[in-house]
């Protein structure tokens, strides 16, 4: 066994001792967890890791009745609902910007590339402190004061939820520049040939060659890029937890899938194994909606 992966003449030792590593640490940080998790979601796991009685299908069945699962994916419905589209608009708008830049084409793409570097946790904390603090002196408050209006507590007034403004926002400006580098490098890829043709045939710059050329060359990544917004948007919790969670706990508003989950595990009653199935669960969801926008957008179908 050992001389087949070292090869003949041991020519795949220096793959194996580069790669042996992050193999070991795949296995050992994201399969053992996930295969105990899944093994954890069959058993009565109270403040504890270990399995301790077997109880089947019920932390699915506790999970799949319990209506604050339901808001949650509600919750993230919602979420995606904004950020999905925005997301998208924002980073295209700003990919064809850079894209038909004649100078400075590098620095504008850096410029807009590095929030993505920043802490989702910092940015949180800038938004909610700096930018929608509650309190007359909040950035967004004081525009409003120039104007003669009155202050806004973004992050408790439920009607009308102003909350949204402020978790779509802060996602936003985290993750349109990564974004907007997928998107820039499928307009690369476009032939040039195809905009002379175009010009040639008496179509006018702008709108019509956005239309009939542009998007349409731009369908695979655009397809690959809403695939992970979506995927994204069920994973958040960073920026909700952040900016709504108080020294009095978490709103009963706003909780998307792993908020729940988080309070379910982690919370007073430490269900762990209940929470194991809902992370199941979630990941079913996930996949299965992948998979769906995938087939509906016929990702991996060849071209006729």
């Amino acid at each position: 066994m050992l001389a087949r992966l070292l090869g003949p003449q041991k020519r795949n030792l220096w793959f194996w001792i580069f790669t042996g590593p992050f193999v070991l640490g795949l296995i050992v940080f994201t399969y053992v967890p996930l295969l105990w998790s899944i093994t954890l979601s069959f058993f009565d796991a109270r403040n504890t890791v270990t399995p301790t009685h077997f109880v089947g299908l019920s932390n699915y069945a506790t999970v799949l009745g319990d209506s604050a699962f339901t808001s949650s994916l509600l919750t993230f419905a919602v979420f995606s609902l904004f950020i999905v589209p925005a997301t998208y608009a924002l980073s295209l708008g700003l990919a064809l910007m850079v894209h038909r830049l004649r100078f400075a084409r590098a620095f504008f793409r850096s410029v807009f590339f590095l929030p993505t570097a920043c802490s989702y946790v910092v940015a949180s904390l800038i938004w909610k402190m700096s930018i929608f603090n509650g309190v007359r002196f909040g950035l967004a408050n004081t525009v409003l004061r120039w104007f003669g209006a009155d202050p806004v507590a973004w992050l408790s007034t439920t009607h009308p939820p102003w909350y949204w403004l402020v978790i779509v926002t802060v996602r936003l400006w985290l993750q349109a520049g990564f974004y907007m580098v997928l998107l820039l490098a499928g307009l690369q890829r476009i032939p040039r040939a195809l905009y002379e043709a175009a010009a040639v045939d008496g179509a006018r710059p702008g709108w019509q060659t956005f239309r009939y050329i542009t998007f349409p060359q731009l369908r695979a990544t655009s397809v690959a890029v809403v695939l992970l917004l979506v995927i994204n948007a069920f994973q958040a919790f960073d920026e909700f937890y952040n900016l709504l969670s108080t020294a009095n706990g978490y709103p009963p508003y706003a909780r998307p899938p792993l908020v729940y989950l988080y309070y379910v595990a982690l919370g007073q009653g430490q269900q762990l194994g209940v929470g194991s199935a809902g992370a199941v669960v979630l990941a079913l969801i996930i996949a299965i909606v992948t998979v769906a926008q995938a087939r509906w957008f016929g990702l991996g179908r060849k071209e006729a």
